[in-house]
């Protein structure tokens, strides 16, 4: 039996309560990006450094290897045309029947569509908005301040901080404005050194994307499903369809309930109902895994060119790698079943009476038509 989640209307148009939903969540997503580049502009605390201090003095480098622009088209301009691409090109894969009609096809590829791109928007805000709130909370300064200051060294002693002035000048604490660079921009940009924003949002993005690549293209590590790991030893030997069959019990069963390793249990001594469980799963190939992990090497190089370019310390870069990492993981499981038991699909949409809210004690955003709460199942987009 087929269920409808209802969605949409008796006449499969969809409910006007669930199209508002989704398009709430995009004005959420879009105004969190936005908070996130205002924060970008606004002056960070700026945290007292020593002019003696080796971890600042890298030169500052003006044509950086991945520029902000080339970041965007990396993390997100990439991403979101090859999540199109697949979405087009690969679902809603060899399982349809070839009598489903076009409209119903489409409409799952829509969806697809839709949820890919609603993830890595998810994913890439979250991880924008916290790095960049982080930088301006924090003011730490990049390993090339001292190249940006130009500090005003023949009055030095007037922006003495720490308490109190220490006679060696190597212990002795300034504040930022010793520093008299004219332009604001790059001075400001001096103290937003913690947690790196190319790191978080490279990995959020990037990270995302291998993430949907894994998942269309079936990619995961063998596995032995729950109802595998049995009492029955017999799926573990080198030969298990040729295992030696066991004495039957004092008090057999009748003919119609035994079970079907005895009905399958040949002359030849080859028993056709029991599957090995080594031949229960088994490694995809190396090729589609390549496409997989490209993104993620993508994301890493990105975040290695920080370093390179004294933008970030070393801890800055490995935090903001996390921020983005943990953000892309939340937001592709938020929208996308897991890679191992999804066949590749995504959580289908809510119901139109819990497009908005759903309430204590319910625990779900899926109604079925008849008043049943559906459990977790693959439920997809109404197939009418």
């Amino acid at each position: 039996m087929r269920h409808n989640t209802k969605s949409r209307g008796d006449s499969g148009r969809i409910s006007l309560a669930l199209f508002l939903s989704y398009v709430f969540d995009w004005i959420i997503l879009i105004a969190a990006a936005a908070v996130a580049a205002v924060l970008s502009l606004i002056t960070p605390n700026k945290r007292p450094f020593a002019l003696t201090n080796p971890e600042i003095s890298f030169p500052y480098v003006h044509k950086e290897k991945i520029s902000t622009a080339v970041l965007a088209i990396c993390g997100l301009v990439a991403p979101a045309a090859i999540i199109l691409a697949i979405t087009i090109l690969l679902i809603p894969g060899p399982t349809v029947p070839k009598s489903t009609p076009k409209k119903l096809i489409w409409r799952r590829k829509l969806w697809e569509w839709h949820t890919g791109w609603l993830g890595l928007a998810l994913a890439l805000a979250a991880s924008f908005l916290i790095t960049q709130g982080m930088k301006n909370l924090f003011g730490k300064p990049r390993p090339d301040l001292l190249s940006r200051c130009q500090p005003d060294l023949a009055n030095s002693s007037q922006y003495l901080v720490g308490g109190f002035s220490i006679a060696q000048e190597g212990f002795n604490l300034f504040s930022a404005a010793i520093c008299k660079n004219p332009d604001k921009s790059i001075l400001d940009d001096g103290f937003r050194s913690f947690p790196s924003g190319h790191s978080s949002f490279s990995a959020a993005g990037l990270i995302y994307l291998s993430l949907f690549i894994a998942s269309k293209l079936a990619i995961t590590i063998p596995f032995l499903a729950t109802n595998s790991y049995s009492q029955d030893k017999s799926r573990l030997a080198a030969f298990s369809s040729r295992a030696e069959k066991r004495a039957p019990v004092i008090n057999a069963a009748p003919e119609n309930t035994r079970s079907l390793s005895e009905h399958t249990f040949q002359s030849s001594g080859h028993n056709d109902a029991i599957i090995a469980a080594r031949n229960q799963a088994a490694a995809p190939p190396v090729y589609l895994l390549v496409f997989a992990i490209i993104p993620w090497f993508a994301s890493i190089y990105i975040s290695s060119t920080r370093f390179s370019d004294f933008r970030h310390h070393g801890f800055d870069i490995l935090f903001g790698y996390f921020i983005g990492t943990v953000s892309a993981i939340f937001a592709f499981r938020y929208y996308h079943l897991p890679i191992s038991q999804g066949a590749g699909w995504s959580w289908g949409p809510r119901s139109k009476d819990r497009s908005f809210w759903a309430g204590v004690g319910v625990g779900n955003y899926i109604w079925h038509h008849c008043g049943c709460m559906i459990a977790s199942k693959f439920i997809l987009p109404a197939d009418d």
